[in-house]
């Protein structure tokens, strides 16, 4: 396994790089690396890599969550209000219901098999939105309305709901019985989620201030938290639901509030650790994609993908109506809420693993998606933010 981590972190590193260099998001060239590197091409990587590579592209999440926290702004996020709120089920609901429009007369799909079809195309990556969100928080861009706050809050909850749908459409399609005390999971994963962040995250800054711990030891601390709370989701069945990713983000935006300072440094160490998390991540992300699928999907189903998106943009707009967003604003968030990776990668092959027969072919809408959403979405928010969002010269 030493040998297929080094050549994920070296080959990422370069492709990644490379991609930058041409004008592309690093995130593509890493992409490329592990289709590269994948059993759909070279077949480089260890089983005993690829059996834990789920875990691990968890583990990535969890950091750049948790620093989303700890970089979120409570009093700030309150002001964004309504659109926050909507942000984080309208878009994806319209998405859906795209779905089920076109996917019948494009791939002929019946109505509820193209309903499950868009709960698996309708998450966002919050892998691929959230670190570039940080990025323009840090520097200041978009501040006068809180645009990458809003971005980052609605695409973390974004996924819980498209989760929760993806389950209540798959069991019908298996099983033709539906129960709506299933839809309750929903509610309850955000909540208990919120609740469980909000508590850990004041008593872990209390206990760093009292204890003085050592920087690294503070580090540890909060990412042995991060991986509790999103095991705790193993817990939870029934109608009642636990978040494991919103409970991450919500423990650093309590710690943020009760020790700023402390949450400052964690901040910055946790920067740092991402820059290798992140190769790790969508070098995996890619090793996941069969381009064999990609290719049998053919002009119907990019035509499908690309006749969803732009349901996604009317969604963000119907959440942004009423704000003080102007046109560039909504345009720049519409464009910040296309890109879908880490979700699609985890949840695509479920179907085909169910035997369902639409399996493969939602497997291979998917990886469409990935191959074409995460690198053009990434792309889209590099090149428009300095034209739609105000400088920080601007606020």
């Amino acid at each position: 396994m030493l040998y297929s981590l080094a050549l994920v972190f070296l080959l990422g590193m370069l492709l990644g790089k490379a991609s930058q260099k041409l004008g592309l998001p690093p995130l593509f060239g890493m992409l490329l690396a592990g289709i590269l590197l994948g059993p759909s091409v070279f077949d480089l990587l260890s089983p005993s890599l690829s059996a834990v590579s789920a875990d691990l592209r968890k583990v990535a999440l969890l950091i750049i969550l948790a620093r989303a926290g700890l970089n979120l702004d409570v009093g700030e996020l309150r002001q964004v209000g309504r659109p926050a709120f909507l942000m984080c089920f309208l878009p994806a609901t319209c998405e859906i219901v795209g779905m089920i429009l076109l996917a019948p007369p494009l791939l002929g799909l019946s109505l509820l098999e193209s309903a499950l079809l868009g709960a698996v195309i309708a998450a966002v990556s919050p892998a691929v939105v959230v670190p570039k969100m940080l990025s323009l928080l840090e520097k200041g861009w978009g501040k006068n309305h809180h645009i990458p706050q809003l971005v980052m809050a609605g695409a973390s909850a974004d996924d819980v709901y498209v989760i929760v749908l993806f389950s209540v459409f798959s069991d019908l399609c298996a099983t033709g019985h539906f129960s709506p005390l299933n839809l309750l999971r929903i509610p309850t994963s955000i909540v208990l989620g919120c609740l469980a962040g909000l508590l850990l995250g004041q008593i872990l800054a209390r206990f760093c201030q009292k204890w003085n711990l050592l920087p690294v030891r503070r580090l540890l601390l909060a990412l042995s938290c991060a991986f509790l709370l999103s095991s705790a989701e193993d817990l939870f069945t029934g109608f009642i639901g636990f978040s494991g990713l919103l409970a991450v983000m919500a423990m650093g935006v309590s710690w943020r509030h009760a020790s700023p300072k402390t949450s400052l440094s964690l901040s910055g160490q946790l920067s740092l650790l991402w820059s290798g998390a992140e190769i790790l991540l969508f070098v995996l992300v890619g090793a996941q994609v069969d381009v064999s699928y990609a290719f049998k999907a053919g002009p119907m189903a990019v035509l499908l993908l690309l006749g969803v998106l732009l349901f996604r943009m009317m969604g963000v707009g119907l959440s942004l109506l009423k704000t003080p967003l102007n046109k560039k604003e909504r345009l720049f968030c519409a464009l910040a809420y296309t890109p879908k990776a880490t979700v699609q990668a985890a949840i695509s092959s479920v179907p085909l693993a169910m035997g369902l027969p639409c399996g493969e072919l939602v497997l291979t809408v998917a990886v469409l998606a990935i191959l074409i959403t995460a690198p053009l979405g990434a792309f889209a928010i590099d090149r428009t933010f300095p034209r739609l969002l105000q400088s920080p010269e601007e606020n």
